[in-house]
């Protein structure tokens, strides 16, 4: 097998899973990668901008290796305290830029819920299962992988609730 672009579509190809690969033209001087995948693949592809989810990575004390992964619809805000408790700790906070990237291989921007250096616990907001694909990060900035919700959830071990605020 050829080497996959990222880790994460790497991980997607070993396990089998049906995906799709979308590219777009990132622009270097936007800080919200999550707005502008938003405005991309409505614009490129005419997904919904509730279908694309951002991955994001919160600390506790209490979790294994100290931190979590949220998976929710980038337009959302992210509940601390839901996704404390559906990944069963009291507390959890946004972990620092650095400890994400250290812990996930990837940069912020281009954080996948696939193929991290280690594996972390990760919650998937429920309104995932309202689609019959998502749009998440496919491990670099300006790339995003199309997947069934399940697949998602399956390959990740996620656990599922609503964790929007």
């Amino acid at each position: 097998m050829a080497r996959a672009a990222t880790p994460a579509i790497t991980a997607l190809l070993t396990a089998g899973i049906p995906h799709e690969v979308l590219q777009y033209d990132h622009d270097p001087r936007r800080e919200s990668y999550g707005e502008e995948a938003v405005q991309e693949l409505v614009r490129v592809e005419g997904a919904d901008p509730d279908q694309v989810f951002k991955t994001l990575v919160v600390a506790s004390d209490a979790l294994p290796k100290g931190l979590g992964v949220a998976v929710l619809p980038v337009p959302s805000k992210l509940s601390l305290k839901a996704a404390a408790a559906a990944l069963g700790v009291s507390k959890v906070t946004m972990a620092e830029p650095a400890a994400a990237e250290r812990a996930t291989g990837y940069v912020v921007g281009g954080l996948s819920p696939f193929g991290q250096r280690k594996a972390l616990p990760t919650v998937v907001d429920a309104s995932a299962l309202r689609w019959n694909r998502v749009l998440v990060s496919a491990g670099k900035r300006g790339w995003e992988v199309a997947v069934h919700p399940q697949d998602l959830i399956r390959l990740t071990g996620a656990v599922i609730a609503d964790i929007q605020a």
